[in-house]
């Protein structure tokens, strides 16, 4: 199992409206094909940070997930709108991470 941390900047005044994108459409399609949410937040001191924590069972299923998304009309034409409007793509970070032997989501 590992974790990867995803940290978006959203175009100024979009933080709400994508924060609803995520959690009516990107939360739940990834749900339904088995990735687990492991967290959703904002910035406190910061209107444009955005950051989520998704956890995949093994590699295989990221990469198993990841042909999902490129195959899914769904994705392409109901979320890929959405996060070219409200994201600024160039600040996006992505990090795998694993946990450690006393982390609380382990």
């Amino acid at each position: 199992m590992f974790f990867e941390l995803r940290q978006y900047k959203t175009k100024p005044g979009q933080r709400d409206a994508w924060v609803k994108t995520m959690e009516e459409k990107i939360i739940p399609f990834h749900a339904s094909n088995g990735v687990v949410i492991s967290g959703s937040f904002t910035g406190r001191d910061d209107d444009d940070t955005y950051v989520w924590l998704r956890r995949f069972d093994s590699q295989e299923q990221k990469e198993a997930f990841a042909k999902t998304i490129a195959e899914s009309n769904y994705w392409k034409n109901e979320v890929v709108p959405d996060i070219q409007a409200m994201l600024d793509r160039e600040a996006m970070v992505v990090t795998a991470l694993e946990a450690t032997a006393l982390s609380v989501i382990n």
